[in-house]
Parts: structure tokens; sequence; C-alpha cells
């Protein structure tokens, strides 16, 4: 009988296609279109937010072209903290690393909140914290079978999630009406520049399939088909939910709830209405996928930290027989989990969008770095449009960035304060016990 390996020589396995890329970077945005992005109403209005939403669209659309070049050509699950150290050395890897981890790690915790308020609507008995916490010892244990089981899952939830979207569309159409969409809200330059880290909600985390590279088969076909194919779903699915949402009655009524969709299925088809309570019941589907595409993600970026030398050794040890990151998944999950008892729900995903946002500067730069420094890097995949598209996403992550600090001072200065404090640490003790090299 043969020995089974040591866990640290154990490594992840090969067995994302396309599809399942697909449904796992669909999955881990999804719950953006449930939940989230009607907070931006609160702060713009119907009109303003959905310029807020056009620019952040633009702001992905050109990312994503960008950052596949990224992800093809250096398939490594530490993603955006793998392409930073690789150009900038071990300081930007670290930046790239802690932002990242504060875009996943505090991803689920909103998520697990949403969770619990769809299903205290469909029974007022359960407790939204209840919910919360099952969801995370139930899809932190799914985690832990291995990522073929994790992908197969994905698939089939994240495609009743998107199949059921286009049903609410469907549904609240024949309500829609173009004066209640425009009624009580006017453009107005604070309203959209306010409204930015609830349009970024709608597709948040899809960055996250980087993180799967080792995962992937044939990852330089693989990956381009996989990234674009959802950037594209995950487009015309929010504007659509977004302006139909709008327009179906008084808007202002959904600007501050966990579960904007059935109380507008509510408004459109009247409140005892069967479609409600189903949707609602569907409904979770959406935020299970995400909660699961978010899970996966952040524990495939903390092992890869820890690899590096960036975390503490355990958090890089393999399940000998699951091949998964048994502690990366237990020690991000404990901290999102603590992360619910901090803040209300728009507070969390400021606080996630702030780390995304950061990871995509470090990502952008990285790219302009990487094509002057290692012009002969195979690159299956190259930006389009380049050097005009990798700009655009950096000049609008820029604008993105400052006016969530604006409107946000006092949730950027916790990250920023964070992210030095760290940072300090790293350079001046941390830095001996990297174990990766610039290639």
């Amino acid at each position: 009988m043969i020995e089974p390996p040591d866990d640290s020589k154990v490594g992840l396995k090969k067995v994302l296609g396309t599809t399942q890329l697909w449904a796992i970077a669909v999955g881990m945005v999804i719950s953006g279109q449930y939940f989230g992005w009607n907070y931006g109403w609160g702060v713009a209005g119907t009109t303003g937010f959905l310029v807020s939403v056009l620019l952040v669209t633009v702001l992905y659309l050109t990312f994503i072209f960008s950052y596949t070049e990224l992800t093809t050509s250096i398939p490594e699950a530490g993603g955006p903290f793998a392409y930073a150290f690789r150009a900038i050395g071990p300081v930007g890897g670290f930046v790239a690393g802690f932002a990242t981890l504060v875009d996943f790690v505090l991803a689920p915790p909103a998520i697990a909140m949403a969770l619990g308020s769809y299903a205290n609507f469909l029974n007022p008995a359960i407790p939204v914290l209840t919910t919360a916490i099952i969801a995370y010892i139930v899809f932190i244990a799914i985690n832990l079978f291995g990522m073929k089981e994790s992908a197969n899952f994905s698939l089939l939830v994240t495609t009743l999630s998107v199949a059921e979207i286009l049903v609410f569309m469907l549904l609240i159409f024949p309500a829609f009406k173009t004066e209640n969409f425009l009624a009580n809200s006017s453009i107005t330059a604070n309203g959209v520049f306010a409204g930015i880290p609830f349009a970024i909600w709608f597709f948040v985390a899809i960055e996250g399939v980087a993180m799967l590279a080792e995962e992937v088969e044939n990852p330089h076909k693989t990956i381009p088909k996989g990234y674009i194919s959802a950037i594209l779903t995950l487009v015309i699915l929010s504007i659509g939910i977004m302006i139909l949402s709008g327009g179906v009655g008084d808007w202002r009524l959904l600007s501050e709830i966990d579960h904007p969709l059935p109380e507008t299925l509510a408004m459109a088809l009247g409140a005892g209405n069967a479609w409600s309570k189903i949707f609602t019941s569907l409904g979770l589907f959406g935020l299970i996928a995400s909660f699961h595409g978010n899970t996966i993600g952040y524990s495939r970026q903390i092992y890869a930290l820890a690899r590096g030398g960036y975390l503490p050794d355990f958090l890089a040890k393999v399940n000998r027989r699951y091949q998964t990151p048994h502690w990366a998944l237990i020690i991000g999950g404990l901290v999102g989990f603590l992360a619910i008892f901090s803040g209300k729900t728009d507070q969390i995903i400021i606080m996630s969008v702030l780390g995304a946002i950061v990871m995509y500067i470090m990502s952008m730069i990285s790219l302009f770095i990487l094509r002057k420094k290692e012009p002969n890097l195979i690159r299956p995949y190259k930006a389009p449009f380049y050097p005009v598209f990798p700009f655009i996403a950096l000049m609008l992550s820029v604008l993105c960035l400052v006016a969530i600090i604006y409107y946000n001072q006092a949730l950027s200065s916790i990250f920023f304060i964070v992210l030095f404090i760290c940072t300090s640490i790293f350079v001046f003790f941390g830095k001996k016990f990297i174990k990766v090299s610039v290639k």
C-alpha cells in the first residue's frame, strides 16, 4: 500500500472546464443581483444610479478583457497577489493579497445576512442571524469535499439563479412604467459618485476566477471563454434588473432592505401573490451560489498567500483525500463570520468593494509593468486594444476609489490604516519568510 503524500506536497486538482468556470464566475457575483445594489438608489436615486451602473459596467468590461491576459499568462491560485509579486515585488504582492482578502473574506458575511433576510421574509419566525450562522457551517463543509463536487454544485445553483432572474424580469415587465422610474430622482454628480460602491456590487468578485487558475483544465483556452461569457451574462442581468425594478412602483420603498426582488414582485403582482413567496424560496439559490463561490475564492487566496510565506504555513496545507485547502477554508470562514457582528450590510459591502478596487488598480499596474518587464512572457490571450482598455480600467478604478473614499471617509480610514499597519509589519518583519521568487 502506497503511503499518501505529505500535506505540504499535495496540490490542487485540475478539474474545471469552461461551463463550470462560467458557473463559478457568475455564481461568485450573482447575489449582487438579489440585494445590495438597491442601496445605491438611496444615495443616488434611480436615474443617478443608472449612470453609476453604466460607468461601472465600462470599468468591468475593460477590466475583465485586460485582467484575462494576466490570468492566462500566470495561471496561479494567488491571482492578483501572484501578478503583483511578479511585476512589483514582495511589497506589491502583499498589498494586492491584502486587498483581495478583504474583498473575498468580507463578501460572504454580507451574503449571509441577505440569506437570513430572505429566509426571514419567508418565515418571520426564522432569525436572520441563525440563517447566517448555518450558511457558514454548511458551505465550508461543502467546499471541504473537493473542487469537482463544489464546481458541479455551483453549476446547478448558478443555472437555477440565472433562470430565476430571467423569469423575474418577465413577471415584472408588464408593471413597468417609465414615470415610476423617473419619479423623485435626478442626476447629480454627488449622487452618481455616492452610488458607485453599490454599482460595483453588481459585478464584484468576478475576478475571483483567477484564484482557480491552478484547478482549470487547459487554462489558456478555458479561462478567456469562462471569464468573457460570465461578464456578458452579468451585464445583461444587472442592467435589466435595475431598470425594470425601478419602474414597478415607488422605488424608495426598496432602497434600504436586503430583499428588494421579492418586494418588487409584491408591488407588481400584489402582496398576497404566490409568486412572491415562490421567488423568495428560489431566490435563495442565487445567494447560495455567491456564498459558495466566494468561499472558494477566499480559501484559494489564503492558501496561495500561505504557500508563498505571507501567512502561517498551516494555512497552505491541502487535505490528502479531497485535495482542498481545509485550514484556509475554516480560518477564513471564522474571520468572515466575525464580520457579521461588526456592522450593517451596506458597510460590509463598502469595505469589500474597497478591497476589490485597490486590487483592480494593482492588477492593471502589474499588467503595464509586465508588458515592459517581460515582453517575452507567453501570453495565450492578450488584452484587446492595448493599452486603451487597461488604461480605461485603471483610470475608472482610481476614480471609483476616490469617490468611495470621499463618501465613506470613516470606513475608508479603517481600511487604509489597517493596510498601512499590516504592510509596515510585513516590510520590517515579514520579508524573510517569503518562499516565492520572481520567475
